[in-house]
C-alpha cells in the first residue's frame, strides 16, 4: 500500500470523490498565501504518525492504567508526549490526551469549579476566546462568566479585571486570547487571582510556539493551569495539552479529562503530538520561531507604513488585528476579497466593533504558516503590499485586474516556497 505523504493512493479507485477533495485542498495550501493566525503546516512526519496504525486501538484511561489490553505500546507513546511537552514548557505534569484547545478548557472548568460558578474570562468581543466565557459555548451556559476586556489603547486593563475580581469573587481568572496581539503580564494576573483566591488559568493556543522559544512570557511559573492547542504556533497535529506544576491539580485534570469529558483518546494524535514535541525541542525549532514573530513585525510594520492602523497599535507575536475602519470595505469583504486574489485570512471583530460579527471591522492575520514555507521579511512585506492593494482599491475602477495581478504574484510566491514538495 503506497502512501505520498497525504493520502493513500489506493483512494483514487476505493473513494475517488474524497481523494478529489483532499487533492484539491493540497492545491489550495500550495498555491495560496496563508495568513490564519490559528493555522500551520505540519511536517510530514507529523503528519505520517496522525494517520498510523494507532488510530485502531482503543486505549481509555492512562499509561500502567487502561481499561483495554495490548496497551504497551500505547503507554509508550503517551509517556514520550508527556516527558517531551514537560521539558518544552519546564512543568511538571501534563495531559496529552484533550482532543482540541476547546476540550483542553472545558477538562479544566469541569476540574476546577461546578455549575453556576463564575470566572473572569476576556470578552469574545475584546480578543478572547469563544471558550473563555462566550454565551453560546458550555463556558458560557454552564458557568457564570464575566467578561474584562482592553482600553482604548486596546491593552488588557488589568484595574478593570483587578475591580471586576473584587466585585465578583471568581473562582478561576482565565488569562489568554485568540486575537491579542500583545505580550499578557501573567505575574500581573496572578496577584490579581491571589488577592481574591481563585485559581489563575491560562490559554495559551496561539502563543506556545513561541513561548517555548522564550519570545513570548511563560506562564507556567505564575499560573495554576495551563492549555493549549499543539497546532497554530507548535506547528503539530490538531489536539489540546493541559499543563501544571501542581500534583493535585493534575490528578483533578486528569480525572476531568477521562471520564469527565472524553472518552478514549485519539492514540495516533498523541503520537503525531509527541513527534511534533520532539520537533519543537531541537535547536532549529527556536530559530523558526525568531523568524515567525520577525516576519509578524515586518508584515504588520509595512500595513502600518501604508496608513492601517493595528489594534493596540502594535505586535508582539505572529499575530496581528488590522483596523480596517479607514477604509471602504468590511471583515467578511475582506476577507472574501483577499482569498480571490490568493490570500488567505480571516475577518475578525476589533475592540469597540459598530459593525456585527459577521461582518466585523477588522481582520486577523498570522505569519506562522508562510514563515513554515521558509519566507522572510522582505517577502512579507511584499505581502503586506498586496493585501494593502486589494483592500484599499476595492470598488475603484480597474480594481478586478489589479486583483487579478495580486492573484498572480501570490500564486508566483508560493510557487518560490513550496509546500510538501
Amino acid at each position: 500500500m503506497s502512501f505520498n505523504g497525504y493520502f493513500f493512493e489506493e483512494n483514487k479507485i476505493t473513494d475517488p470523490e474524497v481523494f478529489k477533495a483532499i487533492k484539491n485542498e493540497l492545491a489550495r495550501q500550495q498555491n495560496q498565501i496563508e495568513l490564519i493566525a490559528s493555522e500551520n503546516f505540519a511536517s510530514r512526519e507529523v503528519m505520517a504518525a496522525q494517520g498510523c496504525i494507532m488510530t485502531n486501538k482503543y486505549a481509555e484511561g492512562y499509561p500502567g492504567k487502561r481499561y483495554y489490553g495490548g496497551c504497551s505500546f500505547m503507554d509508550i507513546v503517551e509517556n514520550i508526549a508527556i516527558e517531551r511537552v514537560c521539558k518544552l514548557f519546564n512543568c511538571k505534569f501534563a495531559n496529552v490526551q484533550p482532543h482540541s484547545g476547546a476540550q483542553a478548557n472545558l477538562s479544566v472548568f469541569y476540574a476546577l469549579m461546578s455549575p453556576g460558578d463564575v470566572f473572569l474570562g476576556m470578552g469574545l468581543d475584546m480578543g478572547g476566546h469563544l471558550t473563555h466565557g462566550a454565551a453560546p459555548t458550555i463556558s458560557g451556559r454552564w458557568f457564570r462568566p464575566i467578561s474584562y476586556g482592553v482600553g482604548a489603547d486596546g491593552l488588557i486593563d488589568y484595574d478593570n479585571v483587578q475591580k471586576l475580581a473584587q466585585e465578583h469573587k471568581p473562582k478561576i481568572i482565565l488569562a489568554g486570547a485568540s486575537s491579542y496581539s500583545r505580550k499578557i503580564d501573567f505575574k500581573r494576573f496572578r496577584e490579581i487571582a491571589d488577592s481574591v483566591g481563585a485559581y489563575l488559568f491560562v490559554d495559551i493556543a496561539h502563543y506556545a510556539g513561541l513561548v517555548v522559544a522564550g519570545l513570548y512570557p511563560s506562564p507556567i511559573d505564575y499560573a495554576h493551569v495551563v492549555s493549549s492547542t499543539t497546532h497554530k504556533t507548535l506547528r503539530g497535529p490538531r489536539g489540546g495539552i493541559v499543563l501544571t506544576n501542581s500534583e493535585a491539580i493534575a490528578k483533578k485534570i486528569n480525572s476531568a479529562v477521562f471520564p469527565g469529558v472524553q472518552g478514549g483518546p485519539q492514540m495516533h494524535s498523541i503520537a503525531a503530538k509527541a513527534v511534533a514535541f520532539g520537533e519543537a525541542l531541537r535547536p532549529e525549532f527556536k530559530e523558526y520561531a525568531k523568524k515567525v514573530l520577525e516576519n509578524s513585525i515586518a508584515m504588520a510594520e509595512r500595513l502600518q507604513e501604508h496608513g492601517l492602523d493595528l489594534v493596540s497599535g502594535k505586535t508582539e507575536c505572529h499575530m496581528s488585528v488590522v483596523d480596517l475602519t479607514k477604509l471602504s470595505i468590511n471583515g467578511k469583504i475582506a476577507e472574501t476579497e483577499l482569498e480571490e486574489a490568493g490570500i488567505t485570512c480571516n475577518k475578525n471583530t476589533i475592540p469597540f466593533d459598530k459593525l456585527p460579527p459577521t461582518q466585523t471591522s477588522g481582520i486577523r492575520i498570522g505569519a506562522a504558516a508562510m514563515t513554515t514555507r521558509n519566507l522572510g521579511t522582505s517577502e512579507f512585506k511584499k505581502i503586506a503590499d498586496m493585501m494593502y492593494s486589494v483592500l484599499s482599491n476595492y470598488g475603484k475602477s480597474g480594481y478586478n485586474k489589479l486583483k487579478s495581478e495580486v492573484r498572480a504574484d501570490a500564486l508566483e510566491l508560493c510557487k518560490a516556497y513550496p509546500l510538501y514538495k
